[in-house]
């Protein structure tokens, strides 16, 4: 019984001749490889888009964007916990893009984990890490580098009819107050 198996399969082999190609050791490896990309592949394009922005002060970052814009909070992305910002060599902030208040800066050094992490919309995630100095008269500042970002924040804003003004369009800057009437300058930084 085996053995008319293996006459079989050497017949079949017979007809389609790039067959033992396919599963020798080198076409194994040729077929594993186009496994794991399409698997990253998958991974990537499922992963969430993620926005960053800097703030002053955490806690009122947090006040914020759950007590005001009551965003929901969101799971950490998983391309995160593998210190996905580092291997791209973005963990260091360049100091130009502070204010000339050196002095009061928060913690500028932080984990990708860590920070406060919201859903801005379906596969759109809003991270909050501290970093940001404090704006012209200790002003609470959240910076961010994306102006889509600073955009979506504002249509929140916009949406929740929260008192705000727009001093610059590009690169986009506005002002809007939270519910204890503090002043909160949002700042994007154009390269």
């Amino acid at each position: 019984m085996a053995w008319e198996m293996i006459v079989n399969m050497t017949s079949i082999a017979a007809f389609l001749p790039g067959l033992d190609t396919v599963f020798s050791t080198q076409g194994i490896m040729v077929m594993l490889l186009v496994a794991y990309a399409g698997a990253m592949w998958l991974f990537l394009t499922s992963a969430p888009k993620v926005h960053t922005v800097m703030v002053s002060d955490l806690e009122v970052a947090r006040q914020f964007y759950e007590g005001v814009l009551n965003l929901p909070i969101a799971e950490v992305p998983l391309h995160y916990y593998y210190n996905y910002e580092q291997s791209l060599g973005a963990t260091a902030i360049d100091p130009m893009y502070m204010s000339a208040n050196t002095g009061m800066a928060s913690n500028p050094g932080f984990a990708a984990s860590e920070g406060l992490w919201y859903q801005l919309k379906k596969n759109t995630q809003l991270h909050i890490i501290s970093g940001a100095n404090y704006g012209h008269k200790e002003r609470d500042r959240h910076v961010c580098f994306d102006h889509d970002c600073l955009e979506q924040i504002l249509m929140q804003v916009q949406a929740r009819r929260l008192k705000f003004k727009v001093r610059r369009t590009k690169p986009l800057n506005f002002l809007v107050k939270d519910l204890d009437e503090r002043v909160i300058e949002m700042a994007e930084v154009s390269n």
